[in-house]
């Protein structure tokens, strides 16, 4: 049986040009601070992923199941409604919790962290918690900082 392609890869488009694309407003200013606050953070240069995900670093997955591939380490989708932040492995480990809840208001999914604006999250919070989950990639998975 084939295997099946990741649906959402790194592609050549330039993050720019995909945050000066949104419509003006809060989503298009939070974009462009978030972009140069990743790169701040991480220290990599940001990377388009299908056609909305901004992504920094990848890593090499391999499933029990034998499907493997790659992904972002990092990164943010500025949606319609929030922005949604990815930091994996995720938000289950007991130190992520504690940042969570001196984080501000946000929703949380798997690998998901819903913000509505960044004004009403710590931004310092959100770096601990961003360079927490780079750390723990980079310990358990094979990665690249491109």
């Amino acid at each position: 049986m084939a295997k099946s392609a990741n649906k959402t890869r790194a592609t050549a488009i330039d993050p720019n040009d995909f945050i000066a694309g949104l419509e003006e407003g809060p989503r298009k200013r939070d974009a462009e601070q978030l972009l140069a606050w990743f790169e701040r953070v991480t220290g990599l240069k940001a990377q388009m992923w299908g056609p909305s995900i901004i992504g920094f670093g990848r890593y090499h997955y391999k499933y029990d199941s034998g499907r493997e591939g790659e992904a972002m380490m990092t990164g943010f989708s500025p949606r319609k409604a929030e922005t949604v932040a990815y930091v994996l492995p995720g938000y289950q480990s007991d130190l992520i919790q504690e940042k969570l809840a001196r984080l501000g208001r946000h929703k949380l999914g798997k690998s998901c962290l819903y913000i509505k604006r960044l004004d009403e999250v710590d931004m310092d919070v959100l770096a601990e918690i961003v360079t927490e989950g780079m750390a723990h990639m980079r310990a358990h998975y094979q990665t690249w900082d491109e």
